[in-house]
């Protein structure tokens, strides 16, 4: 058996000052479920799979992914006898991982007992990231470190399974949607039309609207546009004319009034 050496040339990542900490010399601690699948790779083993997944948020820290001890392969991990004390989360007893001849050590930790005041991980295991071969959200592949939705919007491709029934019908059932990922917004399946029935849904009665997305370009023959030149001033055609083309598509998915979208676990 060969022991993987850690990551060298830089510290490890979940233990960086990457922010301000508050000026008032306070410290701040929160978890919040995110709606993803989360796996974590070595080699070509997911150690970790979950759809029930922790974000954590740490005072000047990166955000980290906790997954629940039965989403975990815990007949791949032993206790590696290191225990690091944190004023603010308790005591961390860290685990290595092996994978056949494979062992890495320290390479993931929990908190038996979290120490008052921090949110309830005890049930929940995390891993060092860059101890890991590779990270995926949904089916897309991510690099570095955990994405922080409350800094981005994500679209990412899924084999999750969507079935999609209006009035007791099933009108679309897919393993290749596009979930879409908005931060304080439920997720959002974008279905394939090839998998979608295509009597529920029409052009006309699928205009879903956002602040973030354009509508859909009309299909009719332009209005007539009657402005004219006064002076200086210049009265603008339909704001339509000026929507750059690939706007005209991006809110193609499917919703309709008494709908629903349900995703499934598909491992």
């Amino acid at each position: 058996m060969t022991t993987a050496p850690a990551p060298v040339g830089m510290p490890i990542l979940e233990n960086m000052q990457v922010g301000i900490m508050p000026a008032d010399g306070s410290y701040h601690i929160r978890v919040e479920p995110i709606a993803k699948r989360i796996r974590a790779f070595v080699d070509d083993v997911a150690i970790a799979d979950s759809t029930r997944t922790l974000m954590m948020w740490e005072s000047g820290r990166l955000c980290l992914y906790y997954f629940p001890i039965d989403d975990v392969r815990t007949d791949l991990l032993s206790a590696s006898g290191t225990v690091v004390p944190s004023a603010h989360k308790g005591d961390a007893t860290y685990y290595s991982v092996t994978v056949g001849e494979r062992m890495i050590d320290d390479a993931a930790w929990r908190y038996l007992a979290p120490a008052a005041g921090t949110p309830e991980v005890a049930g929940y295991i995390a891993f060092h990231w860059k101890y890991m071969d590779h990270w995926f959200e949904e089916d897309e592949e991510v690099f570095v470190h955990a994405r922080n939705p409350y800094h981005r919007i994500d679209v990412v491709p899924s084999s999750r399974r969507v079935e999609v029934i209006v009035d007791g019908k099933t009108v679309a059932d897919t393993k290749n949607a596009m979930f879409l990922f908005e931060t304080s917004l439920p997720p959002r399946y974008y279905i394939p039309r090839r998998t979608s029935g295509s009597s529920c849904c029409n052009r006309r009665s699928c205009r879903p609207d956002a602040p973030t997305r354009a509508r859909p370009a009309p299909t009719g023959p332009p209005p007539v546009h009657t402005g004219h030149w006064r002076g200086a001033t210049r009265r603008r055609g339909p704001r339509w004319r000026r929507s750059p083309a690939g706007l005209r598509s991006s809110t193609s998915g499917p919703t309709r009034s008494g709908s629903t979208a349900s995703p499934s676990p598909s491992r």
